[in-house]
């Protein structure tokens, strides 16, 4: 992109991104209704390994889930479609942050899920391309990161909504400076803003969740911020039975760790940077971003993801057969859920409650001090299929809450 040297060029580049950001809200004004993916004949799962440890954890996962839904693969209710080629290595080649062929398999299948990928920053000797992440989320419109954090022992059960498309990360690329004068652009509009608000609302009223909380800095952002607040406004007179408030993110990433309120929140939804900081540090009470998992949703498809990094080391030093699949089996969970086996997805949460937090029969070090990726996926398939799995759960828990 050439330099902005004058006044009169920034006017001229800030109207070409105006022009660009209307275009895509008509857009979103244009979408019909959602998949009902229920009502699909076939559905299938792409599943895209990505890099570091990504092919690993992406295999076993796959594995867990058709094991788990082997009955509807049986049936050709469901199945499974492995997309290579979503690679640093293939993405540099190309110089695109997702591969066409790529993306066009992608677009081929109902959902999928997606081990990490390696983002270039300065100085690693990568060609500087987008996330893949970001343009998959702008690519198939992917509005609504949804992410669940479970503690049930403290009686933490918030699931996040962060508006994925929008906020400063739409943009983020477009800024430029003038001299001594460096410029972002923060951009929110009302058809984005009452999408991500009815998402929240809805996965509320549907989950038998009885507030939803809106975080921003309305107070000092007014007008992008204050449309949120506004769009919460209209959204939320359609659903009487559950209340909202709104709070300004920073008193709210410090109500996270307060006791005393934070079992208090159940649903949040927040513009993009915000959620991006809210729910990494809400993922820590869970045991950190390696335990938890994403959904990207949007109107046609959606996308379930791993949250952490692709950690090159562990492959380099031979360690990827001990690589931790807990966040993208979380991610499995929720695509369960999503494509109409809810029961199922509850099933998958509750065994990951127990292996990841609680019973701890194995143990993952990410070294051969602990489990491999392949044992602890047994122990999880075996959790899920044990009848006893809710009374296992809930000892679990009350033994937790008498020891405290």
């Amino acid at each position: 992109m050439p330099p902005v040297d004058n006044i009169e060029q920034a006017k001229n580049r800030f109207g070409e991104l105006l022009t660009a950001q209307q275009q895509r809200v008509d857009g979103i004004k244009a979408q019909g209704p959602p998949t009902d993916y229920p009502a699909l004949d076939t559905i299938t799962i792409g599943v895209l390994g990505g890099d570091g440890i990504g092919p690993a954890i992406a295999r076993e996962s796959q594995r867990v889930l058709e094991e788990l839904l082997a009955e509807p693969v049986a049936a050709g209710r469901v199945r499974f479609r492995t997309i290579d080629g979503l690679t640093i290595e293939r993405r540099a080649e190309e110089l695109a942050a997702i591969p066409e062929a790529v993306l066009q398999e992608i677009h081929e299948c109902d959902v999928t899920l997606k081990g990490p990928t390696t983002t270039p920053e300065q100085g690693d000797g990568w060609p500087n391309i987008e996330s893949a992440n970001v343009a998959m989320r702008k690519v198939l419109d992917l509005f609504a990161n949804v992410r669940p954090v479970r503690v049930p022992a403290e009686g933490i059960d918030w699931t996040f909504f962060r508006e994925n498309t929008e906020d400063l990360y739409a943009v983020g690329s477009e800024g430029f400076s003038i001299g001594d004068l460096n410029v972002d652009f923060k951009i929110l509009s009302n058809p984005g803003n009452e999408r991500i608000i009815r998402a929240a609302f809805e996965f509320a009223k549907q989950n038998g969740k009885k507030s939803v909380t809106v975080v921003t800095k309305a107070n000092v952002v007014k007008t992008t911020d204050g449309s949120f607040l506004d769009a919460a406004r209209k959204v939320g007179e359609d659903y009487p039975d559950i209340e909202w408030e709104g709070w300004y993110i920073d008193i709210m990433t410090a109500k996270l760790v307060d006791p005393k309120r934070r079992a208090n929140f159940e649903v949040f939804v927040l513009p993009n940077l915000y959620g991006d900081i809210l729910t990494d540090e809400a993922a820590e009470f869970q045991g950190g971003v390696g335990t938890a998992g994403a959904a990207n949703l949007g109107t046609k498809t959606a996308m379930f993801e791993a949250i952490h990094g692709s950690a090159p080391r562990m492959v380099r030093e031979g360690r990827d057969i001990y690589a931790d699949p807990s966040s993208m089996l979380r991610a499995g969970a929720m695509l369960l859920s999503h494509i109409g086996y809810n029961e199922l997805g509850q099933r998958l949460d509750k065994a990951m409650d127990l292996c990841g937090q609680y019973e701890k029969k194995l143990v993952m070090t990410g070294r051969d001090t602990g489990a491999t990726t392949a044992d602890f996926g047994d122990y999880v398939v075996d959790t899920v299929r044990d009848p006893q799995l809710e009374s296992r759960w809930q000892e679990a828990i009350d033994q937790v809450r008498a020891g405290a």
